[in-house]
């Protein structure tokens, strides 16, 4: 009987600690994989933010009769791009965080063009709908830099998570758990960029 007893006790306390070791790592990474997962939804909707007030403010540019049509072409067109572009994120690989990122730096480059080009407007500067959303841009770019580094530190908690051991040997057995893609710098990004003044 006292024998039974002890086995009983010795298999519940395995079964314990067994539950524990995997059910525990694996909730555990499920956990950190989501809430990248949630980081991630945080950046697109601040590109998404962005995507909108660039639609506002080409409505409000479009409205200076003789604004350069080419340079408001190419915002649009950036900003169509850079909406097409999606990616899965329960599946975020290198290669679709570039190709979005590369989406991105697009629009980013065609806007910029499109706020030096503002320059020669003095009307438009001075338009407070234009300087409203100029503000709002601002605003937004800071916070889709905060959310992307959001995301690269919950990805980095994730991979490190799934890599140490024993994890990496207890999680390896499901095949649930891929390291996820972290936002990179644009190419060139570390470079300064060359300023020139022209005082004439």
């Amino acid at each position: 009987m006292k024998k039974g007893i002890i086995v009983i006790i010795v298999i519940a306390v395995v079964a314990i600690l067994g539950y524990m070791l995997f059910a525990g790592r694996y909730n555990t990474a499920v956990t950190i994989q989501e809430e990248a997962k949630t980081a991630w939804s945080n950046v697109e909707s601040a590109y998404q933010r962005r995507n909108d007030l660039i639609g506002n403010l080409v409505k409000t540019v479009q409205g200076a009769a003789d604004f350069e049509r080419s340079t408001l072409k190419e915002v649009i067109d950036a900003r169509a791009k850079a909406t097409s572009v999606t990616v899965d994120p329960t599946n975020i690989t290198p290669e679709q965080l570039n190709q979005f990122q590369q989406a991105q730096s697009g629009l980013s480059s065609a806007l910029s063009r499109l706020l030096v080009t503002v320059e020669r407007y003095p009307d438009l500067k001075a338009n407070q709908n234009f300087l409203n959303l100029q503000s709002q841009l601002e605003g937004t770019e800071n916070r889709i830099n905060v959310e992307r580094n959001r995301y690269n530190e919950k990805v980095g908690e994730f991979n490190i998570y799934i890599r140490r051991f024993p994890n990496n040997f207890i999680l390896g057995m499901f095949g649930d758990f891929d390291e996820m893609a972290r936002f990179k710098a644009d190419e060139g990004a570390e470079k300064a960029p060359d300023v020139e003044f022209d005082f004439k």
